[in-house]
C-alpha cells in the first residue's frame, strides 16, 4: 500500500479512464471562443494544472503554442506520451502553480478542471494571480474555472462515489467542512499492474471553495483587472445553483 497526500500518483495511471466523461471538447470550444473574443486566436498560451494534457492537446490543435504546467510528475509522464503520439510541440514543465517560472510572457493563461480550487488559501491564490499577471503580455487574458461553494456544499457534500472497471477501481469519499469551506477527498484506488495483480493506493486531496467577490478582490490585489464571470455551462450570469463558473481577467500593467 502506498499513501500519497495531495498528489496524483496512483490515480494518474487511470485518471483518463475514470474521467472519460469530462466534456473536454465542450470546454475547448467555450475557452477558444472566449479567447477569440479578446483577439487571441494564436500565439503562446499557458495552461496551469494541465494534468495528463488532454485539454492542452486540444488547444495545441486549435492553433495555440502551448505550455503546460503541473506539479505531478506522474500526470506529466502521461501528457508526454500523448505529445509523442500527436507530434505536438507542447512544452511541459513540472512546477507548482504557486511559484511557477517562465522564460517570457504569454498571450493568455488558462486553467480548467477546477485546478484553482486546489490552491488552499487566499494568500496562495493571490500569489498565483500575481505570477499570472507577471507572465502575461500587456493586456493579456487570464481565464480560469472554479467549482462553486454551492457545488461543494449541495452536490458533493458528504457523499461516497465508487466505480469498478477492468483496469482499476476507486472509492471516492467526500467531506465538506463548511466553516473552512474546504472539501476533502479521500481516494482509495486499486490499479491493475502489468503482472495482472492489483496495487492499492490511497490519496487525500483538498479543494477550497471561494466566493466570487473574494476572487475578484484577490485578482485586483495581484494587479489584474477582473472583466467578467459567467456560468461555465450556460455562459450566462451565475445563478445561486451554478456549479462551475468561468472568471476572466486582464493584465493591466506590471
Amino acid at each position: 500500500m502506498e499513501k500519497e497526500t495531495g498528489a496524483y500518483t496512483g490515480f494518474a495511471g487511470v485518471y483518463d479512464l475514470f474521467m472519460k466523461e469530462i466534456p473536454y471538447g465542450k470546454w475547448y470550444e467555450s475557452v477558444k471562443k472566449i479567447l477569440e473574443s479578446y483577439g487571441i486566436e494564436d500565439g503562446l498560451v499557458l495552461e496551469l494544472g494541465c494534468g495528463t494534457g488532454t485539454f492542452t492537446e486540444l488547444l495545441a490543435r486549435g492553433g495555440y503554442d502551448m505550455i503546460g504546467i503541473d506539479s505531478s510528475a506522474d500526470m506529466l509522464e502521461i501528457a508526454m506520451e500523448k505529445k509523442e503520439k500527436s507530434g505536438s510541440d507542447i512544452l511541459y514543465l513540472q512546477q507548482d502553480m504557486r511559484e511557477f517560472e517562465l522564460y517570457g510572457t504569454v498571450r493568455a493563461v488558462v486553467s480548467v478542471c477546477d485546478s484553482m480550487n486546489y490552491i488552499g488559501t487566499e494568500e496562495e491564490l493571490r500569489q498565483v494571480f500575481s505570477l499570472v499577471n507577471n507572465y502575461l503580455d500587456p493586456g493579456g487574458i487570464f481565464l480560469f474555472d472554479l467549482k462553486t461553494p454551492y457545488y461543494f456544499r449541495e452536490v458533493m457534500g458528504d457523499c461516497v462515489l465508487a466505480e469498478n472497471q477492468e483496469e482499476g477501481s476507486y472509492i471516492w469519499e467526500n467531506y465538506y467542512y463548511e466553516e473552512e469551506q474546504v472539501n476533502e477527498y479521500d481516494l482509495t484506488l486499486f490499479v491493475r499492474e502489468p503482472s495482472g495483480l492489483f496495487q492499492k493506493y490511497q490519496e487525500t486531496h483538498y479543494q477550497k471553495a471561494y466566493e466570487t467577490e473574494n476572487v475578484f478582490r484577490l485578482l485586483k490585489e495581484a494587479g489584474l483587472v477582473p472583466l467578467t464571470v459567467c456560468d461555465a455551462e450556460t455562459k450566462d450570469t451565475p445563478e445561486a445553483d451554478s456549479e462551475r463558473i468561468y472568471i476572466i481577467a486582464r493584465e493591466s500593467g506590471k
